[in-house]
């Protein structure tokens, strides 16, 4: 492809940071994270032509949030990586401050990018356009300009375009802030992916019986899953709440009903998709095989954002592994995808194992390792595991708290669920991530931490348990 000045720009940032990051202690091995700079936002995921395409929001320039381009890597197998050349670049007049988060489909062999393109005047005032990009080969893109014009009734909060085909015609949904600053998703549609008519909110604040339910929305995804219908959002703006949203911002589901007739939505009540720390924006897709797999951005935009010790090496956040999604019981079920068993090094396998209340079992892991951990009886009293003497798990009363050290070190935060039965821990781990998948997915909990020169796992309490350890092969992504 022809090499335009910015692309070099980001060649050159990429090139002179590469030394940085493979020295990195916190570099993660098999996580999608930045070469250089900032990452958040999935955007585009799609399996295109036999390809696996992930986009996301990506500053090469620097580590906060600014300059956002579109990243984009590539995989046949969900495992290996290639890092390829930036998608979309700021470098248009309807698009000049940020070409935000999006999403992409394919029509008649050709790859349709739908993002968001941000403008500021000199006095700082948004203007917003939901913009089309396409592509052959799934690597260079012709940008064809807005198709959405910002509606009546809404400020220029109005962001993130998901498409999808729905009978005969084409449906977009966005994260918008109507002009009453309430949070909503709204719904457009078009028959042929140029021309757009908006139609309005399919979900948000005074419908379906929710108020005060956030100021603005954000990364809205509404798909069929089994025989139910799924909406997936982000609002920004909701107060903590018992053990629910301690998070700056929140990324949680509905499970209902989608009439494509009538364009509405009828729904449940709101469930976190993640009780961690760093998990936002995440994004679906389907592949070739049928399954609706997730990714979510592992970062958060907050106070602690800035310290992240990876900044000293020119770079921050990354993206989870990928999770297949299943409705259990009326529970949305994340789970890894069965891909990530191919990375399975050295095992390490401990059956029927019996701790009293005042024995620890120690096992060395390496830095990035699965866990997988079976209760063989319900737990009695009380469990807790250390991972790298950096963050901690505990099963008390019910309660099940995760506690990880803050990023300058010099205290600790929680967050905790209640959780009637503990029967299993898979837990991935790699140099600054862990993700715990909770009796099979029905709970997640992702967090970025940066652990010392520990590298055990302790275990304590009065339980009975398998327990296997595997090594994961590292170099699998290529930046």
């Amino acid at each position: 492809m022809k090499q335009d000045n910015i692309q070099i720009q980001i060649n050159d940032a990429v090139a002179g940071n590469r030394a940085y990051v493979h020295n990195d202690p916190y570099h993660l091995e098999y996580h999608l994270m930045p070469p250089v700079g900032l990452a958040n936002d999935p955007n585009g995921l799609i399996y295109f032509k036999g390809t696996y395409h992930i986009f996301f929001q990506w500053n090469p320039f620097g580590t906060t949030h600014g300059y956002k381009a579109w990243g984009h890597y590539t995989s046949t197998n969900l495992i290996d990586w290639r890092l390829e050349p930036a998608a979309l670049k700021p470098e248009a007049w309807y698009d000049k401050n940020g070409c935000y988060s999006g999403s992409a489909i394919e029509h008649d062999g050709v790859l349709y990018l739908f993002y968001t393109g941000n403008v500021k005047d000199a006095q700082d005032q948004r203007s917003t356009y939901q913009c089309l990009a396409v592509s052959e080969d799934g690597i260079d893109f012709d940008k064809k300009g807005p198709v959405l014009h910002l509606p009546e009734g809404y400020t220029p909060h109005f962001r993130d375009p998901k498409v999808w085909k729905s009978g005969n015609e084409w449906l977009m949904i966005l994260g918008a802030q109507n002009t009453s600053l309430k949070g909503e998703a709204v719904l457009a549609r078009s028959e042929n992916l140029t021309d757009w008519e908006f139609i309005g909110p399919v979900a948000g604040n005074d419908m379906n019986g929710l108020r005060d339910f956030g100021y603005m929305w954000e990364c809205p995804d509404l798909f069929p899953l089994s025989d139910k219908d799924v909406l997936i959002v982000c609002p920004q703006g909701l107060e903590a709440a018992g053990d629910d949203y301690h998070n700056l911002f929140q990324a949680g589901y509905f499970i209902g009903e989608f009439d494509s007739s009538n364009h509405t939505f009828q729904h449940g009540s709101f469930a976190e998709l993640d009780k961690g720390f760093d998990f936002y924006a995440p994004q679906t897709f389907t592949d070739g095989s049928g399954r609706r797999i997730l990714l979510g951005w592992m970062g958060m935009t907050d106070d602690q954002e800035q310290n992240h010790p990876t900044i000293r090496n020119n770079w921050i956040h990354a993206l989870t592994i990928p999770r297949a999604l299943e409705i259990r019981n009326g529970v949305l079920v994340q789970q890894p995808v069965t891909e990530l068993k191919k990375l399975r090094g050295h095992k390490k396998h401990y059956s029927k194992l019996e701790l009293e209340k005042d024995v620890a079992f120690r096992e060395v892991i390496a830095p990035m390792s699965e866990m997988l951990l079976t209760f063989t009886r319900p737990v009695e009293e009380a469990f807790e595991m250390d991972i790298r003497n950096t963050l901690n798990i505990s099963y008390v009363a019910n309660r099940l708290t995760v506690e990880r050290r803050t990023f300058e070190g010099t205290d600790t935060e929680q967050r905790t669920f209640s959780l009637d039965l503990l029967s299993e821990l898979q837990i991935f781990v790699d140099r600054s991530s862990v993700e715990i998948f909770v009796n099979g997915g029905e709970t997640v909990v992702t967090s970025r931490y940066f652990p010392t020169d520990d590298d055990a796992v302790n275990i304590r309490g009065h339980m009975h348990f398998d327990l296997s350890v595997w090594e994961i092969e590292s170099g699998r992504v290529d930046i």
